[in-house]
């Protein structure tokens, strides 16, 4: 089964795709993303792969037969990628160097301008998972693309929130956050000429790390080569960081933001940005999401990020004495 089906509680749709149960359990010897599987070129430096169990597909099968008026379904119309980052089966993104991240953020690009081609897809999201408190497991270095033909319920909220606050003040939202914490200083973790990573004010996760093109551009195609080395450079240092903060492979989901495809222009009030959702509160200690932040999205951070930015600067800090891959 694979298809989405609505929630009228939340004008929202549901994907399921309950043939994802039958994944194989792979060996612990073997690895389909690793150069010799046979699944993958022996010779890459980051590579597309199609995702052998995907919730979206370009030619999905018709829903089961179960909705109603109420409760519609529709086909699981869109593209499930997987990015590998490097053939190298145990390296890491702060491991790798910034010319083989450009190359990371390149590929991420042909894919957006990609699969924007297809009318059908309306917002594509580049992300990744890491570490086994996200639920990862392969351990291969590698990130995803979702291409959705249905556009999600937090990016439209927050273009929504984008919009009004353009409406309302003729600026863009983001551009503003920019100028409050740089203003403020003391949540900025690092910035070069292009992007700046600080942990924002509201975040509901103590080290919930934002990444933000100081120009006003929408999506990676926008970006010049030099904005991309620089997003490059930014990518591996701040991973760096996280790895060093707790001494220790750091857990995340890590989202990039970026403009509809296929939909209303957003270019005036929207702006590039990636968010990290990492579940770590200490060393061994887990951020959970229990009954208030889950069922009434009301979120609560249990630490005040003044605190935990100071922390991940030091840990930066720490790591540009030890940069390896560079």
């Amino acid at each position: 089964m694979a298809e989405l089906r609505y929630n009228p509680l939340l004008d929202d749709w549901t994907m399921v795709a309950s043939h994802r149960t039958n994944r194989p359990t792979m060996p612990k010897d073997f690895c389909p993303f690793c150069p010799g599987s046979g699944k993958v070129p022996d010779d890459y430096t980051v590579y597309k792969y199609d995702n052998d169990f995907p919730a979206l597909m370009p030619e999905p099968p018709e829903p089961d037969e179960v909705g109603s008026d109420l409760y519609r379904t529709k086909k699981s119309y869109g593209k499930c990628e997987v990015i590998l980052y490097s053939p190298n089966h145990t390296a890491t993104l702060p491991e790798l160097s910034v010319p083989h991240i450009e190359q990371l953020i390149n590929l991420w690009t042909e894919r957006f301008n990609e699969l924007r081609r297809d009318p059908k897809n309306k917002y594509i999201m580049i992300f990744e998972n890491r570490g086994e408190e996200c639920g990862v497991t392969m351990p291969h270095p590698h990130g995803q693309i979702y291409a959705y033909s249905q556009m999600p319920l937090k990016i439209r909220t927050e273009l929504t929130n984008c919009k009004n606050h353009h409406d309302q003040t003729g600026h863009c939202l983001i551009c503003d956050m920019n100028r409050e914490e740089q203003n403020f200083k003391q949540r900025v973790i690092f910035e070069n000429e292009h992007f700046i990573a600080y942990i924002p004010f509201f975040t509901d996760y103590p080290y919930g790390l934002f990444i933000v093109s100081k120009n006003h551009k929408t999506a990676l195609p926008d970006f010049t080569m030099e904005e991309k080395k620089s997003l490059a450079e930014m990518l591996k240092v701040m991973t760096g960081a996280m790895d060093t903060l707790f001494d220790r492979l750091f857990p995340y989901m890590m989202v990039l933001h970026q403009r509809p495809v296929n939909s209303e222009d957003v270019d005036d009030y929207y702006h590039f940005h990636i968010e990290f959702y990492p579940p770590l509160r200490e060393a061994n200690k887990i951020k959970y999401n229990a009954s208030s932040e889950t069922g009434a999205w009301a979120a609560c951070n249990p630490k005040a990020v003044e605190q935990t930015s100071a922390k991940l600067r030091e840990a930066y800090q720490r790591y540009l004495k030890n940069k390896v891959g560079d």
